[in-house]
């Protein structure tokens, strides 16, 4: 198989771009990511791929380094772009259009962040989403997509489903067996991390259920998804990893709970990554604090 990838590394960037949405530089959980998207709806895999191409397409025609080109820095943003149009938005030509543009634009976004040395995460995808969402809800007639209706959830918190669901809504997927596949990817990579990210989806969904919000959407896992991305971006294997790991989870439910609560975002979309990447710049802000105080 590394025959393959080293005769076509465009294959190996894509896939590894895809792996990037979890923070891994792995293929085989790019692949699976794939895999995951592909239970839940064959569109959700093809916008995921056509997307972190399109990424990676534009970081190759721009000369980007590399190095970050080959550990896929260019498809991840580019691909959560994808699966979300596809989400929320009816399979028509522009639609498909609007995914290939978004991911060179994320990708491109992402240039600018990793230039500046600045740690963007998902920013990227957040910004092109909002702005693509906005835009075609505020000035066209497209209609929501079939895909957003929602199978049979139960009503009653179910503690296995619940965080497994957070690593599937990750990638927008509300199918059981998706989240534990995408658990499986982030485990063959990093085990730890992957514990780490169930165990912080798990408290994701327990600190939402004490606050009310409904029994549906904390099934569905969408207040562990966000927790999930803040526990890899701090797992490790040092006893002070776990701390910084606590303390990154709940600052990002807390956010996550305040603009769901005060519907501060649902005119461009909603939430999507910004508790995690907000949660995750405030950590480690207050991780350089303590350090400059050691």
């Amino acid at each position: 198989m590394d025959k393959i990838f080293s005769k076509v590394p465009f294959i190996d960037q894509l896939l590894k771009g895809v792996g990037q949405i979890m923070l891994q530089e792995n293929r085989w959980t790019g692949l699976l990511f794939l895999v995951g998207l592909f239970i839940g709806s064959w569109q959700y895999a093809v916008a995921a791929a056509l997307s972190a191409a399109a990424g990676t397409v534009i970081a190759k025609l721009f000369k980007y380094n590399q190095h970050e080109i080959d550990a896929g820095l260019y498809g991840f943003s580019p691909a959560l772009v994808g699966v979300v149009l596809v989400f929320l938005f009816e399979d028509i030509f522009l639609i498909w259009m609007l995914v290939i543009v978004g991911g060179a634009l994320a990708a491109m976004i992402q240039h600018f962040f990793i230039v500046k040395k600045i740690p963007a995460y998902t920013f990227p995808f957040i910004l092109v989403a909002w702005a693509f969402i906005f835009f075609i809800r505020q000035f066209t007639e497209i209609q929501p997509s079939e895909l957003l209706q929602i199978k049979f959830i139960p009503t009653q918190y179910d503690s296995f489903l619940a965080p497994t669901n957070g690593f599937g809504e990750v990638i927008f997927q509300a199918s059981a067996l998706s989240g534990i596949i995408f658990f499986i990817a982030v485990f063959v990579n990093n085990p730890i991390a992957a514990l780490y990210s169930l165990a912080a989806s798990l408290l994701g969904a327990g600190l939402s259920l004490m606050n009310g919000q409904p029994m549906e959407q904390i099934n569905l896992g969408l207040f562990g998804f966000n927790a999930v991305l803040t526990a890899i971006v701090f797992a490790g294997t040092k006893k002070t990893d776990g701390l910084w790991v606590l303390a990154g989870v709940i600052i990002t439910i807390v956010i996550h709970n305040l603009l769901i609560d005060y519907h501060i975002l649902d005119i461009v979309g909603g939430v999507l990554t910004f508790p995690f990447v907000a949660g995750t710049w405030v950590t480690l802000l207050i991780q350089k604090v303590f350090i400059k105080k050691g």
